[in-house]
């Protein structure tokens, strides 16, 4: 079986509460509950970890090699100046998928580069929960392919 490990970035634990007009009232925990879902009708097994912290998520990436098929992450607010979670990605050598529950290239100008695209296999964006569903779903397609 397929495992797949889901990171969640900083701020993502007050979703539903922070900025609804940005990110809408949907809940982290809604967002997990959908993604586990997916991974069942999928038959495959996801590990959901939410962090504020940038060293713990490179290391939760620089472990996941060894258990993990494929990444799918949300590196929220580390997306524009973490170089330590795109290296972390990249010597991982996990396939990636980058997901966002806004636009980030219709947003303030420091939010339109994304620092940890380019070490992804793509990224998903603007469509609030539905970023990750088929962030999720791309994933598990890529995965198979193999």
């Amino acid at each position: 079986m397929k495992r797949i490990l889901v990171i969640h970035g900083p701020n993502l634990n007050l979703l539903g509460k922070r900025e609804p007009e940005v990110y809408g009232r949907i809940t982290l925990k809604q967002i997990n509950n959908e993604l586990r879902k997916v991974a069942k009708k999928n038959n495959v097994t996801v590990t959901i970890k939410q962090s504020n912290h940038e060293g713990e998520i490179v290391d939760l990436i620089g472990k996941a090699k060894k258990k993990f098929s494929g990444l799918l992450i949300n590196p929220a607010a580390y997306t524009h100046t973490s170089v330590a979670i795109r290296d972390a990605i990249s010597a991982s050598q996990i396939p990636t998928v980058e997901v966002h529950l806004s636009n980030i290239y219709s947003r303030e100008e420091f939010r339109q580069k994304s620092l940890i695209s380019p070490v992804c296999k793509g990224a998903i964006l603007g469509f609030g929960i539905k970023s990750y569903i088929l962030g999720l779903q791309a994933l598990i397609d890529l995965l198979n392919a193999k």
